[in-house]
Formats: C-alpha cells, structure tokens, sequence
C-alpha cells in the first residue's frame, strides 16, 4: 500500500511515528502487520513562530520545524543522531531556542542552495523510512480575514486571535507544488489530512496550487483524521462537520470519503486544563458529517500525557485496515465503527 500523509505540526508526526511500524524495506523488517511501502509527507511551509521563524527571517529560507518533526517521527528511534536532529539549545548568545536540526536544514540549504534537496540528505542520514516533500517551495505567507470583517497576516497572528476565522488564502496565491509530492499523491492508496491545526496547518496545503485538484481526481480512499479538540480563536466551537466543512470549501469541493472520530474520553483534570485555555473537545455530529457527503468512522484513539493526542499505533492501524477493506473488496458496506457494519 501507498500511503501519503498531509498537514503539519505535531499531528502530522504522529500519524508518522505509527505509519513507520509498518513500513517493509529489504534489511529492514516491518515491525507490524499490514506492511505498506515508504509513505509520503506532504508538509505545510508557513510557519512564521520560533525558530523557523528566525532562520526564516534571517536566511530567507523556507521554515525547517515541521520538517524536522517529521524527519524525527520516521527515522530510527534507536539512532543517536536522531536525538541530536531534536536536540533544543537551552542557552547561548543566537543559538537558545533553536533546535539542532533545524540549524542542520539550514546549513545544508545554504550549501546546495534546494531546501527540497537538502531535505533528501537528511532522510538519507537519519535513514528515514519515508519521503518527505515541503507542499511547496515558494515562499509563502498566511492571510486570514475573521468574521469580524478584520484581515490578519501571518501563521503566528492567525493563532493568536480569539476570533474565528472565515477564510484563509495563501500568498502568492499561484504558487506551484513539487512535482513528486503531486506524483505521490496520484500514485497513493491512501491519502489523509491531519489531525493538526484547521487554519494554520492543514488548509495551507489544500491551497497550493494543483495539490487539492490532484487529491480530487485521486482513486485512493481519502480520509480526514479530525482534532481530538478545538483551539482557542481559531476553531473555537468547532464541530467534527465544521472542520470538514471549512477543509472542503478552501479545496473548492468535497475531497475526502471518510473521517476518523476518536471516542475516548478525557479525563477530568485535562478537561478542567483545556477549559481554562477556552478549549474542549470536538463534538462528533453524524448527522451534519454524513450530510457533508462523508462518511464517520468510529474509534477510540486518545493517548493522554501532559496534552491529549492521538495514540500513533492505534490510529495507523486503523487507517491501514479502512484501506486494506477497499483494496481487497472485503466490505460492501461504509462501516461507522472499527470492526462493525452500518
């Protein structure tokens, strides 16, 4: 199977870091069952905060977070270097905050002057089990205009306000793909979006041009993995059908088939710590879903550490066993529940 994941921030690595488990490669045994081929990042390039930010602003070259994350997510957890690609200077005159590897995606850029290039060198040195393609390579900026009627600029001020978005477009709009990212997404079997940040993570990419028309012409099954909660701002009061609904009209249309919908639940006290922060969790409404032309699968994937995320292993098995049923014909009918009929 061919399996091509979208977004970015933390979310995207951990489909990644479950996806890995099944990856089969000569000298490399798949550690789980489905086996599936290398599978394809496609990675949002609009982070304006921290330091993608500086690097950004300082050598004019796309942000390196979010590749990084993912660099990390599918590479070999038992490598030392992968520790030193994560690796976050606590002190030092221009080096506190900067993460070792995004220096490393900095350098290299520098030296072969193709950030997608200095990409591939380093998937080859941390022995990545996947590829890894920036949704373009255009350097690209955010504009949101809120319900308010106020148009704000930037990845980092459109997390920051406490007014919903209307919509998001990308500037220049007219900006192009890579070629093997639009080449993976035809090839895939499999193509998710997310979980990740609604305005600032996963909609960026649909708005590259050709990247959501090349998802909507694709015969893979196309799968939205829902956020587990809402973010202050940016999607507060947000339904599971809400984020379908704003994921559909940036792609021009409906694109995906199915969307996954945890239903664990959390704990007291984290629920009492995302209060505080004027978040909750997203309200799964079927019928607004299935009214939306797709379809709601089921499951519990809640991993509770010091924020509520999805469990990586749970999830990727999960998505892997939707695809197997359609490949092999198995299921005639849309199921709403892991392992259950409609």
């Amino acid at each position: 199977m061919k399996v091509v994941a979208i977004g970015g921030g933390t979310g995207l690595s951990t489909l990644l870091r479950g996806l890995k488990l099944h990856v089969a490669e000569p000298g490399r045994p798949a550690r789980l069952k489905p086996y599936i081929s290398r599978p394809a990042a496609i990675v949002t390039v609009t982070d304006e905060g921290g330091s993608s930010g500086k690097l950004r602003r300082e050598f004019g070259i796309l942000p390196p977070g979010d590749i990084r994350n993912c660099l990390v997510a599918l590479a070999d957890d038992e490598q030392l270097f992968t520790r030193l690609f994560n690796y976050r200077f606590s002190d030092g005159r221009g080096l506190a905050g900067h993460s070792f590897g995004n220096l490393f995606l900095a350098a290299l850029t520098g030296l072969t002057h193709d950030f997608a290039k200095a990409v591939r060198v380093s998937s080859e040195v941390l022995a990545v089990r996947g590829e890894i393609f920036p949704s373009t390579l255009s350097d690209v900026r955010l504009e949101a205009r809120l319900r308010d009627g106020r148009v704000v600029l930037g990845e980092s001020r459109i997390n920051k306000t406490r007014v919903p978005v209307r919509t998001l477009r990308i500037v220049p709009s007219r900006c192009q793909p890579l070629p093997e990212a639009l080449a993976a997404i035809k090839a895939a079997d499999l193509i998710t979006i997310g979980p990740g940040s609604l305005y600032t993570s996963l909609i960026p990419n649909l708005l590259v041009h050709g990247i959501s028309e090349q998802i909507a012409r694709s015969k893979a099954l196309k799968v939205y993995i829902a956020n587990l909660m809402t973010q202050p701002g940016e999607t507060r009061g947000y339904t599971a059908a809400d984020h379908l609904r704003a994921l559909h009209e940036h792609a021009g249309g409906r694109v995906f088939d199915r969307v996954i919908l945890n239903t664990g639940e959390l704990s007291a006290g984290m629920l009492r710590r995302y209060a505080a922060q004027r978040a909750a969790p997203v309200q799964n409404d079927f019928q607004a879903v299935r009214a939306l032309g797709v379809e709601p699968v089921l499951a519990d994937l809640l991993e509770e550490d010091h924020v509520a995320r999805h469990d990586s292993s749970r999830l990727a098995k999960l998505l892997l066993k939707l695809v197997t049923r359609r490949l092999s014909g198995a299921s005639h009918q849309p199921r709403t529940r892991e392992g259950e009929k409609r």
